[in-house]
């Protein structure tokens, strides 16, 4: 089956060809973003691979269709970049890989929280230009802390039992509660609850129309004065205006990203040598309490080859007609 592959970087070729070593799949690497514009180059393919920043709204999907594609492969758990009414409609089969690497995105929250509370990224540039002093770095023991974790599935439940062998309090909230979460010593409380009573708050649900700017001014107006806000699930989680203000009020204390609301434009690219436009982002950053990483989470070796396998499995699949083998793999649509 013929492959067109888009937001591709040396990394996605490198295992993506690697997991596909049959030479079964043929894939075509393509750099641009899929969007409107871009989907034409999918034109005779029946098949595109895609990522998190690529747009497959209703007008990218319509050339798709008439292009000839059918399937839609996504090399990432979440679908909130799809049309999904659209793609039901014109008939698409989208498969995803729904558990890549949940340590992966953990381990990179909990080292985000570590960074920030010992201010390790400052305590590192200072050393290199031979600052050694210690004022403006004191931090603050972990154990003991309550920790609020939103969203309990797989990457979730991870985080929640990293904290846990720190020694952390863990609060909880979701609309589909983990029956491990308690095993763990989690408790499940209301949103509330948690904002007002948690000293971490860390993000892991999906993006959906409910959870679009789930931490607004009204919840940020619950939290513990100097709270620390991590969020590696999406940038819409957040409403990055109202972030800033509990920033310059100190509400908020702590602010860790690895996911940002118009990211699209800006991550997984190198931009160094010119302007970014987005005055948003760059107040960002300007606050020296504030950490942002380019949605790297999921980036780590282990991951990357999970996402590659399942991405080149769940196409053979479609291709063989053998959809019932990774049905746990399909994304839900509409009705």
């Amino acid at each position: 089956m013929k492959v067109a592959v888009f937001s591709t970087k040396p990394y996605d070729r490198e295992f993506l060809t690697s997991a596909n070593r049959e030479g079964d799949v043929a894939l075509t690497f393509l750099e641009p973003r899929l969007t409107a514009e871009t989907a034409p180059l999918a034109q005779r393919y029946p098949a595109v691979c895609v990522f998190v920043n690529d747009r497959l709204d209703r007008h990218a999907l319509e050339s798709l269709h008439a292009g000839g594609t059918r399937l839609i492969a996504l090399r990432c758990a979440g679908f909130n970049n799809v049309d999904l009414d659209t793609a039901k409609a014109l008939g698409f089969t989208l498969l995803r890989v729904p558990a890549y690497s949940p340590n992966a995105v953990a381990e990179h929250a909990v080292s985000m929280m570590l960074a920030l509370n010992r201010k390790i990224y400052r305590a590192y540039n200072r050393v290199r230009e031979g600052n050694f002093a210690l004022e403006g770095l004191v931090g603050f023991d972990m154990f003991g802390k309550t920790v609020g974790i939103i969203g309990t599935g797989r990457i979730g439940l991870c985080t929640a039992r990293i904290l846990a062998g720190f020694g952390c309090r863990i609060l909880a909230y979701d609309v589909f509660p983990n029956d491990e979460c308690p095993s763990l010593g989690a408790e499940y409380t209301d949103l509330a609850t948690l904002c007002a009573e948690s000293d971490i708050i860390s993000l892991h649900c999906p993006l959906t129309p409910e959870t679009c700017h789930l931490v607004d001014d009204r919840r940020i107006q619950l939290m513990k004065p100097g709270v620390m806000l991590i969020n590696t699930g999406r940038g819409a989680l957040i409403d990055t205006q109202a972030v800033i203000d509990g920033l310059k009020s100190r509400r908020i204390g702590y602010l860790g990203l690895d996911v940002y609301e118009e990211e699209g434009s800006l991550f997984f690219e190198d931009l160094s040598n010119t302007i970014i436009q987005d005055d948003v982002f760059t107040r960002l950053l300007t606050f020296p309490n504030v950490l942002i990483t380019s949605h790297q989470g999921f980036f780590t070796q282990t991951a990357m080859q999970n996402i590659a396998d399942v991405t080149i499995g769940n196409i053979r699949a479609f291709a063989q007609e053998r959809l019932a083998e990774v049905r746990a793999n399909l994304v839900p649509l509409p009705g």
